[in-house]
Order: structure tokens, then C-alpha cells, then sequence
């Protein structure tokens, strides 16, 4: 049985069965579309799951699919969604579309009934993006990808996600989140939120304390060993209470720090 959830009047959402520890549950693959539309925009088509992607197919007439970044678990199943509905692929960057133009900071797009403003959100990674439906609901809601997640924190792709980025870009959610009331957050991965700019101003925070700590352990570090010290020596400090299975994504999160601190 296909389990669509509900997350406004513009868009649902089916989860992939592709859960782990950087996927949480599964990839969050959304359907806007307007009341009484038969035509649909797909976005995050996610892995290549042939089940999942059938039920995208029939959700309606595919006009449109978009990807928030290039990330597999987001854009495995593009090119076969594509084949399945002949709807063009759009993403940031040129190699992940298909049959369609790369998207622009910005940009205005009008499909199913739906208006999508797309927003450049590099930091997670450089190509990442946020779609902004601002009738979805009565302040609207921003489809965030992996830039804000519905619990826990996102890993920066280093080198090809920058932190001095990822702040800027949780900056342009929070203010936009401010405008007017509360924005819903709608997560490529884990639950929906309900105020944008709360979260954004969380994961500030979130960061600024992980920087202090890395700041602290660096001369630690300096002053126990008397040499300055590697990643890897930072990250067995600072995030030694982390599962093993992301300490992959916490040394990749610690480099990102690093690389920072050093501007």
C-alpha cells in the first residue's frame, strides 16, 4: 500500500523505504500540485526503487521534476522517472538534468497549478537548493532538501560543502521564515516542522557551539601534544559520543570547521 502523507494544500509526500543513518527513515520524495490539477511536480524523485518511483509515476501527469541537490539518495531515480512520465529533470547543475535547463537562484517557476521559487541554499552541498511554495498553507512552506532536516543536524559534504556557505544559507531561511508568520519546514528526510525561522536560528546556534567546541579541542590539543592536530584528532574529541556509523559524517562536518576557522 502507497502511504502518502498530507503536508498542505499544495503537496504530499512519499517516503522511500531507503532508511540508515545519513537517510534517517528514508528520503522524503514530494507531489505539489494545485486542488483539482491533474498535472503534478515531483521533487527528490530519491533512489533508484522501482516501486517507489511507479507510485510517483501515477501520482498524476509528471509536467515537472526538480531536485533540491545531486546527492544519490535524491537523484538516482531521476533518469528513470523521467523515462516513465517523459517530464524533464531540472536540478542546479546540468549533469543531474534531464531534458530540462539547469535551475537559477531565484527563479520563478509556475507548473500544476503551483508557483515555486527556487532558492539558492549551497552549504550542505555547493549545488543545494530550496523550493519556496508560499500558498502552501497560510505562511507558506520551503522544501528545504537536506539543508534542514525534520530532526538532527546536516553533514556538510566537504570540500564541496563550505560552512561559511551553510551559514549564509541558514541566514536567508531565517529572515525568510521572519517575514511573516510561521513557514512549514518540508525535509527531504524525517518529519515536517512547523516554523522555519525557529529552526534555522536552532541550527545557527547549533553551529556556532559546535565551533566553539572544535576551537577549544584544537588547543587542547596544541597544548597536550604541542603540535597542532588533524582532523581526525579533533573529531575523536569533540564528537566522541557519536554512533560509528556517522563518524564518517563528523570528520567531514570537523574539516568543514576547520577550514573555517582557519578564514
Amino acid at each position: 500500500m502507497v502511504d502518502w502523507q498530507i503536508t498542505g494544500p499544495l503537496s504530499r509526500l512519499l517516503r522511500a523505504d531507503n532508511p540508515g543513518p545519513m537517510t534517517l527513515k528514508g528520503t522524503n520524495s514530494y507531489v505539489l500540485a494545485a486542488p483539482d490539477e491533474k498535472s503534478v511536480v515531483v521533487v527528490d524523485p530519491g533512489p533508484l526503487m522501482e516501486d517507489h518511483l511507479g507510485a510517483l509515476a501515477d501520482c498524476g501527469m509528471v509536467e515537472l521534476i526538480l531536485i533540491t541537490h545531486r546527492h544519490a539518495d535524491h537523484t538516482g531515480g531521476s533518469a528513470r522517472l523521467h523515462e516513465l512520465t517523459g517530464a524533464p529533470v531540472r536540478a542546479f547543475h546540468a549533469d543531474f538534468c534531464h531534458a530540462g535547463d539547469p535551475l537559477l537562484d531565484g527563479e520563478s517557476i509556475s507548473a500544476a497549478g503551483v508557483e515555486i521559487k527556487v532558492l539558492a541554499t549551497p552549504g550542505h552541498t555547493s549545488d543545494s537548493l530550496c523550493f519556496f511554495l508560499k500558498d502552501d498553507g497560510e505562511h507558506g512552506a520551503v522544501l528545504t532538501g537536506d539543508t534542514i532536516l525534520g530532526e538532527g543536524t546536516t553533514v556538510l559534504d566537504f570540500p564541496d560543502g563550505q560552512l561559511i556557505d551553510y551559514l549564509a544559507s541558514l541566514e536567508t531561511l531565517r529572515v525568510l521564515g521572519s517575514a511573516t508568520g510561521p513557514v512549514t519546514v518540508l525535509p527531504a528526510h524525517g518529519p515536517t516542522l512547523p516554523d522555519l525561522a525557529s529552526t534555522a536560528g536552532a541550527y545557527i546556534t547549533h553551529r556556532q557551539q559546535r565551533l566553539a567546541q572544535v576551537r577549544a579541542g584544537v588547543e587542547l590539543l596544541r597544548q597536550r601534544n604541542g603540535s597542532e592536530p588533524d582532523a581526525a584528532a579533533v573529531t575523536a574529541l569533540v564528537y566522541a559520543g557519536v554512533p560509528a556509523a556517522v563518524q564518517g559524517a563528523a570528520l567531514l562536518s570537523v574539516q568543514a570547521q576547520l577550514e573555517y576557522l582557519s578564514q
